[in-house]
């Protein structure tokens, strides 16, 4: 298999993004309301027959025809367990679960037995790091193995299974992250690079994913399982000239995207 369609999702609210996950405005802008998740699950439903893939699974489910996708969400925050997963269940479909682990516990987080239940629910539990660190790519050869490392154990303790899928945190992927993660015994990796092509560093997969927003039209996820060309084209050429300005304006173009997002907002 040469390519597969991932989708990446953050929290669910149902009154207030400040319900899960990390606070502020450069989170919020990754959380969707309730309403528009359940729209954009109908919009794959509409696009595809099929339900969506683990990726541990892929040898055995993945068949000739239409590329297989997937549905992952960052980060760990609470309305995975309180939302997401039912959700996902009520059509039959389980998701991957990445989880940044000194978070566990803290308000809008998930806690120890929510991990172990969506384990046991069948949802693919993997790491996130155990910091989120804001320029992962930037960090030392020690910091990154580290992060992977002891995320890996922390999450192979709470649910008494070998982790080895985990997620880039902050969208700051390089190949030396990859090898990091291979270095602490991860087998699999997701990117924040919006791309279908499947990536090898070394024997292990990097697999690139599409972004939900808050401001995602209620057909995109319907859009990109499809293949449809000019979303997929367009989510690529975005990602590609922020990549340009983070690389040059660094710690500001945070700063500079959430003016950005808050002038569009206002409007």
């Amino acid at each position: 298999m040469t390519s597969l369609i991932n989708l990446l999702f953050h929290d669910i609210y149902k009154k207030s993004p400040n319900e899960s996950g990390f606070p502020g405005a450069s989170a919020d802008r990754y959380k969707l309301s309730e309403e528009n998740l359940l729209a954009q699950f109908l919009a794959i439903k509409t696009a595809r027959t099929e339900p969506p893939v683990l990726v541990t699974e892929l040898a055995v489910k993945a068949r000739a025809g239409a590329t297989p996708f997937t549905i992952s969400v960052d980060d760990g925050g609470i309305s995975y367990h309180s939302v997401f997963a039912d959700h996902l269940e009520d059509n039959g479909w389980r998701g991957h679960c990445l989880i940044t682990t000194d978070w566990i516990g803290r308000r809008g987080f998930l806690e120890k037995h929510h991990i172990q239940d969506l384990h046991y629910r069948g949802h693919l539990i993997g790491t996130h790091t155990v910091t989120h660190p804001q320029w992962f790519n930037h960090c030392s050869w020690e910091t990154m193995v580290n992060e992977w490392q002891k995320s890996k154990q922390v999450l192979e303790d709470i649910t008494g299974e070998t982790v080895t899928v985990g997620s880039v945190p902050g969208g700051y992927y390089s190949p030396r992250v990859a090898r990091a993660a291979q270095e602490a015994g991860l087998e699999i990796l997701f990117t924040s690079e919006p791309e279908c092509r499947i990536r090898r560093v070394g024997e292990s997969p990097v697999l690139g994913r599409f972004t939900l927003r808050q401001d995602s039209a209620a057909d995109f996820s319907g859009n990109v399982v499809s293949g449809k060309a000019s979303t997929l084209f367009r989510e690529w050429a975005t990602w590609n000239g922020k990549k340009i300005l983070k690389n040059s304006l660094g710690s500001r173009y945070e700063v500079l995207s959430n003016l950005i997002h808050r002038s569009a907002s206002q409007r």
